[in-house]
C-alpha cells in the first residue's frame, strides 16, 4: 500500500471537504438517474441563428435585446450563402470569443440577409368574422362594456395570420413551421401558435361565433401531433423538444359542445390517443409506491433537451455561467426547458431556491395541474370513444382515469391543508418505483394547488363535501383585490406574486362555479367581476389587452420574468369574452376600478 506524507493527506482531506461543500450548494447537480435521457439535436439553421443572436447581443445594447427575435428571422438567401457572409463580417477584439462585429456592420448584415421576425406570416381576415355576431354576449347590457367587448372581439381579426408560401416552399430558410390552416397568434413577440394558449383562444372564438376559425386552430395542433408525435410548445423548429399543458382534448370538447360536430371528434381522436401516450410513457411517466404498498403511475414535465433554449440562449448561457461543470450546465438547460414545458416559465414553484434560477428542478416534480389535465384528457377520450361507439377505448380510458384519480388522492392530496400539493422526487432515488414520503409534498401555496377544482371528480368522491376545499381556497391568501395571484411569494419571476394570469383565473372561476355550492358560485362571480374590472381599467389606460396583470391593484399590468410585458393578447381576450358570456354585465353596474 502506498504511503503519503501528513501534509499531502491533509491537503487531500481539505480538497475533499471543499468539493463536498461545493456540491451541497451548487445550484444544479448532475443527476445519475437522468444519464442517457433522450435528447433532440438542433438543426443547422437554428444553430446558425444562435450564433447570430450571440453576435448581435455583443454588438447591441443588452438592455433592449430580445434573443427570441433573432431565431425567428427568416432568411432571404440560402443558409450556406448567409453563413458565409456572416463569417466574413469584420470583427474587433472584445468579450466575444471571435471578436465583436461593429454595430453598423451587424445592422447592415441583418437588413441584407434577413426579413423581419413575423414576415413569414401573412395577414388573413377570418372568413367567419363578423363585426357584431348575432347573439353575441346577450347578458352584457351595459353600453360601455358592450362597446369594449366588441373591440376585444375585433382583435381576433388583428391577430389572424396564415403561414406564407415561402415557408412551405423553402422550409430550410425558416424556423416557423408550415401549419396547414390559418392561425391566431397571441401577439407582440409571440408570432407563432402556442399550444396551451390555444385553449383560451378557442374559448373566445366560440363566444365570437367563429366556429370555423376555432376548428382551424385545433386542426393545426392535430397536424403537429401527426408530424411530431405531440403538440409542440409552439410552432417553431426549436420547440420540437417539448410540449405544453395537455389541453387539446378540452379544445375538441368545447367545439363539440358548441357545434355537435361528431365528424370533427372522429378526426381528432387518433391524435388525442397519441398525445396521451406521449405523457404516460418514457421519461414523462413516474411510478410511486404509496404507504399502503400500492403502485401509482403519474406524469411529469420533461423536455428532451440539454442545451440553451434557442429562443433564450444568451439568457440561459448567462445563468449557467456560475455552474462549475459542463454536466451541471446540461442539467440546468434540461430543467429550464422543462420549466418552459409547464407553461409556468418561470416560478419559484420549480426552484429549490427561489432567488437562484439555476436551482430549477422541474423534472423532479410531479405537478398537480399536469395530472389534473391528464385526468380530464382520459375522461374526454372516454366520452368521445363512447359517442363514436369505440367500446374498448371507452373502457380502457375510463379505467385509466380512475387509476389517475386514485394516484392523485394517494400522492398529491393533503388532507390537513385540503389542497393538492406537488410532489418532489428524491434526486438520488434512481429506482424504477419511488417510495412515497409525506415530507416530499410541497406545502407552499400556489394556485395550481386548486386546479383540480376545474374538474371536481378529482376529489375523494363526486358526493364529497367540498366546503373544506372551498374554505381552504378562501383563506389561502391567493385571492387579491384584482384577481387570483399565482403564488404567495414575490420572487421576481413572472409566474409568482403579484401576477395573475387569465388561464388560471378562468379555471378556478369555472371550478368554483361548478362546485354545487352557493358559496363557491358567489366567490366565482366575485373573482370574475374583479378580473373584468382590472382588464377594462388597463385597456382604457393603455389601449391594449395584456398577457398578465398585477392582481394587487385594479388596472395594473403585470411584470417580471425574462422579457418585457406583452400585449395582444390571445388568452386574455378569450377569457374576458368567456367570462362576459357567463356573467354578463347589468346596465346599471359601473365598470372600472372602485
Amino acid at each position: 500500500m502506498a504511503s503519503y506524507s501528513p501534509l499531502l493527506l491533509c491537503t487531500l482531506l481539505i480538497l475533499l471537504i471543499f468539493s463536498a461543500a461545493a456540491a451541497a450548494v451548487s445550484p444544479a447537480i448532475a443527476d445519475s438517474c437522468t444519464a442517457g435521457s433522450p435528447t433532440e439535436n438542433s438543426t443547422p439553421l437554428v444553430s446558425f441563428l444562435q450564433r447570430v443572436q450571440s453576435a448581435a447581443r455583443a454588438s447591441a445594447n443588452p438592455k433592449s435585446f430580445d434573443p427570441k427575435s433573432y431565431v425567428d428571422l427568416p432568411l432571404k438567401h440560402d443558409l450556406k450563402v448567409t453563413e458565409s457572409a456572416f463569417d466574413d463580417l469584420p470583427r474587433v477584439p472584445g468579450a466575444a470569443v471571435h471578436g465583436v462585429v461593429p454595430y453598423f456592420y451587424m445592422r447592415e448584415f441583418l437588413k441584407k440577409y434577413f426579413g423581419k421576425p413575423g414576415d413569414d406570416l401573412v395577414y388573413v381576415e377570418p372568413k367567419d368574422y363578423s363585426p357584431e355576431p348575432e347573439g353575441f354576449l346577450p347578458k352584457v347590457k351595459n353600453h360601455k362594456v358592450r362597446v369594449w367587448a366588441l373591440e376585444v372581439h375585433s382583435l381576433w381579426k388583428n391577430l389572424s395570420r396564415r403561414v406564407s408560401d415561402d415557408v412551405k416552399e423553402r422550409p430550410d430558410r425558416h424556423t416557423l413551421l408550415p401549419l396547414p390552416e390559418p392561425v391566431i397568434i397571441p401577439g407582440s413577440r409571440f408570432k407563432e401558435v402556442y399550444y396551451w394558449d390555444s385553449y383560451w383562444i378557442v374559448r373566445g372564438l366560440l363566444v365570437s361565433k367563429m366556429y370555423d376559425t376555432a376548428k382551424s386552430i385545433v386542426s393545426n395542433l392535430l397536424w403537429l401531433v401527426d408530424t411530431y408525435g405531440h403538440p409542440l410548445n409552439g410552432a417553431r423548429v426549436y420547440y420540437t423538444n417539448r410540449s405544453q399543458p395537455p389541453l387539446l382534448s378540452s379544445m375538441v370538447m368545447e367545439i363539440y359542445t358548441k357545434t355537435g360536430d361528431l365528424e370533427f371528434v372522429k378526426k381528432s381522436l387518433p391524435a388525442l390517443l397519441k398525445e396521451h401516450s406521449f405523457w404516460t410513457s418514457g421519461v414523462h411517466k413516474v411510478m410511486i409506491r404509496d404507504l399502503q404498498g400500492r403502485k401509482h403511475s403519474l406524469s411529469r414535465y420533461y423536455a428532451k433537451w440539454n442545451s440553451p433554449r434557442p429562443e433564450s440562449a444568451t439568457i440561459d448561457e448567462d445563468s449557467a455561467s456560475s455552474l462549475p461543470s459542463p454536466d451541471d450546465k446540461k442539467v440546468f438547460y434540461r430543467e429550464v426547458a422543462s420549466a418552459a414545458e409547464t407553461g409556468w416559465d418561470f416560478s419559484s414553484r420549480w426552484m429549490r431556491n427561489s432567488s437562484v434560477i439555476t436551482t430549477l428542478s422541474t423534472t423532479l416534480i410531479i405537478p398537480v395541474d399536469l395530472n389534473a389535465y391528464l385526468y380530464k384528457v382520459e375522461l374526454d377520450i372516454a366520452f368521445f370513444a363512447k359517442k363514436l361507439g369505440h367500446r374498448h377505448t371507452y373502457e380502457n380510458y375510463l379505467k385509466s382515469s380512475k387509476a389517475r384519480q386514485s394516484a392523485m388522492r394517494s400522492i398529491l392530496w393533503n388532507k390537513e391543508m385540503n389542497q393538492w400539493l406537488d410532489y418532489w422526487l428524491n434526486s438520488d432515488d434512481c429506482q424504477d418505483v419511488h417510495q412515497f414520503e409525506a415530507k416530499n409534498q410541497n406545502a407552499n401555496i400556489y394556485v395550481s394547488n386548486f386546479i383540480p377544482m376545474w374538474n371536481w371528480k378529482h376529489a375523494s368522491g363526486e358526493d364529497e363535501d367540498r366546503s373544506p376545499i372551498l374554505r381552504s381556497f378562501e383563506v389561502s391568501g391567493l385571492i387579491q383585490p384584482a384577481g387570483i395571484s399565482t403564488s404567495l411569494l414575490n420572487s421576481g419571476q413572472q409566474w409568482d406574486l403579484p401576477n395573475g394570469w387569465a388561464p388560471l383565473q378562468h379555471m378556478i372561476i369555472e371550478g368554483l362555479s361548478n362546485s354545487g355550492s352557493e358559496t363557491g358560485s358567489l366567490l366565482a362571480e366575485k373573482i370574475a367581476v374583479s378580473w373584468i374590472r382590472t382588464n377594462y381599467a388597463a385597456y382604457k389606460t393603455t389601449g391594449a389587452m395584456h398577457e398578465k396583470y398585477n392582481v394587487e391593484s385594479c388596472g395594473k399590468v403585470g411584470g417580471g420574468g425574462e422579457y418585457v410585458p406583452q400585449t395582444g393578447f390571445g388568452w386574455s381576450n378569450g377569457v374576458l369574452l368567456a367570462l362576459l358570456e357567463e356573467y354578463g354585465w347589468p346596465s346599471e353596474k359601473e365598470i372600472g376600478c372602485h
